[in-house]
């Protein structure tokens, strides 16, 4: 019989063993419900194969579980050996939905995802620049609500949501120094939204977010240690380390520009870090592709983010300039990628985020796959892949609403910074 020995140990191999004592039955719930996320669609003597639990302590779990609607059995199957016909489960993907909310400075994103990740409703607002504090939240809601109402899921299907936001953030969700809209510092954002929405809420960052995300998505292809480059209003990393979601004691782990800063030796005496310009793309690409003399000629492309989309379509239709200053964006983050890769020894980056466009892709791959795999310490020993997120521009709306899922049926035991659960 095998316990799992912290918080972190959530099931992401076969070898993972679950406990046949009745009083870790939520635990083994747990487990055997993250083996079959993991498979799609799996056998009952599969489930008891990857997991370690007899096959009674699975039948048993089953059936409670597909009482309970969480799951459902597909068609009879044929046994290969012996003939017996056998009936694989799956989860249901409507038995569970979530809402994810995307706060960026310029754009709120809503989306209600079911199990499977499927997004149900989406709604986007522009925000003003001048949008103060309290409005955001008020607004907030109010697409939730919205979105909740037209989508016309089960209000008992409904776990909670979640809010993906720039960082720094504090432990409790309450958002702290944002660089880029000082209206919002100090915002207690995680309890106001609690208390009009009456649902957990739960925030995190949005690299953090997204790597949630990409991990509950991914299944099997995403089981495994990886890190996130979240190319959004900045660039940020999120961390998969040891099966489960890393976010540091402070809920800050993945400030990933200071490591670019390092990386490039961009220090002062005085202030630390300077935040370079390549790691906030969307403001800074077409100031450096001017600098190499591109010339826009879209003169409708009056905003930060239409100018960044044109420059990108303009590297992609060939012209010089604009693809230098794409290169140079995407080797800066790439040295800031080799950092990570030397420091926490991964063998997998993912790449996403809504300023990943698909323009210049491509480039970013190629430069940061080329960077991991030619300047690490331990390049010998491995090869670290660098692969398209499965999100794409939806990345953190989608993680965040993951986060709900992740915390609500991933299994753990005890009760550290890194297991907060939903209630119940």
């Amino acid at each position: 019989m095998v316990t799992p020995d912290s918080d972190s140990a959530v099931l992401d191999e076969p070898t993972r063993s679950g406990a046949n004592q009745y009083d870790l039955g939520s635990f083994n719930e747990a487990v055997i419900i993250e083996t079959i996320r993991l498979a799609g669609i799996i056998s009952r003597t599969e489930i008891s194969r990857r997991t370690g639990l007899t096959q009674q302590s699975v039948s048993r779990i089953l059936r409670i579980l597909l009482q309970q609607g969480l799951l459902v059995e597909e068609a009879q199957e044929r046994a290969e050996r012996l003939g017996k016909p056998r009936t694989p489960v799956r989860l249901r993907s409507n038995a569970a939905h979530a809402v994810g909310i995307h706060i960026d400075p310029e754009l709120l994103t809503v989306a209600v995802v079911d199990l499977d990740g499927t997004i149900v409703r989406r709604e986007t607002v522009d925000l003003a620049a001048d949008l103060d504090a309290v409005r955001l939240v008020d607004l907030a809601a109010a697409t939730v609500t919205a979105a909740l109402s037209i989508s016309q899921v089960d209000a008992a299907s409904m776990l909670g949501v979640g809010v993906a936001v720039p960082g720094p953030i504090n432990a409790d969700g309450t958002l702290l120094d944002l660089p880029l809209q000082p209206a919002w510092r100090g915002l207690e954002i995680r309890q106001l939204l609690q208390q009009k929405l009456n649902h957990p809420v739960l925030v995190e960052k949005d690299g953090t977010a997204a790597a949630i995300g990409e991990r509950w998505i991914g299944r099997s292809a995403r089981a495994r240690d990886f890190a996130y480059l979240y190319l959004g209003t900045g660039v940020g990393s999120g961390l998969i380390l040891n099966g489960s979601i890393y976010r540091g004691g402070t809920a800050n782990a993945g400030e990933f520009g200071q490591l670019c800063a390092l990386k490039m030796g961009e220090w002062d005496e005085q202030t630390g870090p300077r935040m370079m310009a390549e790691c906030n793309p969307t403001a800074s690409l077409p100031v450096i592709a001017e600098g190499f003399g591109y010339v826009e000629t879209d003169k409708t492309a009056t905003d930060e983010a239409k100018r960044y989309k044109a420059v990108c379509k303009a590297a992609a239709s060939g012209d010089e300039a604009a693809q230098r200053a794409v290169t140079q964006v995407a080797s800066v983050i790439a040295q800031g990628a080799v950092g990570l890769v030397d420091l926490l020894d991964i063998d997998l980056i993912v790449l996403g985020g809504p300023a990943f466009e698909k323009e210049i892709a491509d480039v970013f791959l190629a430069e940061i796959d080329r960077a991991v795999n030619s300047h690490p310490i331990a390049r010998g020993t491995r090869t670290v892949a660098v692969e398209e997120s499965m999100l794409q521009a939806d990345a953190a709306a989608v993680g965040a609403a993951s986060t709900i899922f992740h915390d609500a049926f991933t299994p753990r035991v005890g009760g550290s910074s890194q297991a907060r659960r939903l209630p119940k």
